[in-house]
């Protein structure tokens, strides 16, 4: 990797941030500006294109580039229409969006920039000055996702705050409506964890608290899967395109590596510590409740798991 991002990179490694070579997402529907921006970029960066206005959007929404350099006049949707799109979604929200266009004119850039781009370059392109510019987007954006990873995490535990669940839990509710896709929630609690901090201290709470997140965390290793401190003494694992049978599975091997870990707990009559875990699932053929009715049903079958004897699973599908 050359001087032009390896610098900043290293920095970024420095602070948590990864090293990993940028994305950058190109749109321009004439192919001679395409490449004269792809030899720009081939060295440092991974380079994807588009030619036009609606493949720009399913790009960006499947690779989530760093950074987005755009032209304006496109035959389906404009620049200024892609990048308003862009802003609109929650996944490509917080992309930097650089305008690369032959309009000169104020107004134009007025425009761009009202409409949430970052910057504004007029063709012919200087590719010292685009490299530069690129250069500077992406290592701001790279710190602010860094910052936003921080504010996602949970101080204790070291998994996702409840804040990141909200928030994605939202989002992949709103992607299983359009998809019709599975989407499961397994609300997860520690077995008379009351008496464990009776027994042991607060201090010995929050060490358990923390084996735990090790412990869930091992076994959520799906891309996509989120796993998350809920509240006090419970966790939720978040599962898009999750039947229900395979999240009962997942939630079992949980259960199983929690027990396996044999952490003790005096105040348990097991003698070691043990979690609870109540599964639901919105099925793809099933009519459409809320989100909230969905976290509803998982913490009912919590209860349930209580109720019938703790360190079990329970399920419930929401009816047809």
């Amino acid at each position: 990797m050359s001087a032009w991002w390896g610098e900043a990179g290293a920095h970024l490694a420095v602070l948590g941030g990864g090293q990993e070579r940028p994305k950058v997402l190109l749109v321009d529907d004439q192919a001679v500006n395409l490449q004269a921006l792809h030899q720009v970029f081939q060295a440092d960066c991974q380079v994807f294109a588009a030619t036009s206005g609606v493949q720009a959007l399913q790009l960006a929404s499947a690779h989530l580039p760093d950074l987005v350099l755009l032209d304006v006049v496109m035959p389906d949707l404009d620049g200024y229409q892609v990048c308003a799109q862009l802003k609109a979604n929650p996944l490509t929200a917080h992309i930097p969006v650089i305008f690369v266009t032959g309009n000169r004119d104020e107004e134009s850039e007025a425009k761009g920039l009202d409409a949430g781009a970052v910057d504004f370059i007029s063709k012919p392109i200087n590719a010292r000055i685009v490299r530069a510019r690129a250069r500077t987007q992406i290592l701001l954006k790279r710190q602010s996702d860094l910052l936003r990873q921080w504010v996602y995490v949970d101080g204790l535990t070291g998994v996702a705050n409840r804040r990141r669940f909200d928030e994605l839990s939202r989002i992949e509710w709103d992607r299983t409506q359009r998809r019709r896709a599975p989407l499961s929630l397994a609300l997860v609690d520690v077995d008379w964890f009351k008496a464990y901090n009776d027994h042991l201290g607060h201090q010995a709470g929050d060490d358990c608290l923390q084996a735990l997140g090790d412990a869930l965390a091992s076994g959520a290793r799906r891309a996509g899967d989120l796993l998350a401190r809920y509240g006090g003494e419970e966790f939720v694992l978040l599962l898009p395109d999750t039947p229900l049978e395979g999240a009962v599975a997942l939630s079992e091997q949980l259960r199983a590596t929690v027990e396996a870990r044999a952490l003790p707990h005096p105040g348990s009559p097991m003698g070691r510590v043990t979690i609870s875990v109540g599964v639901a699932c919105r099925d793809a053929d099933a009519p459409l409740p809320s989100l909230e009715a969905l976290l509803q049903a998982a913490d009912t079958r919590l209860y349930a798991a209580k109720r019938e004897g703790r360190n079990r699973v329970a399920a419930l599908a929401l009816p047809h």
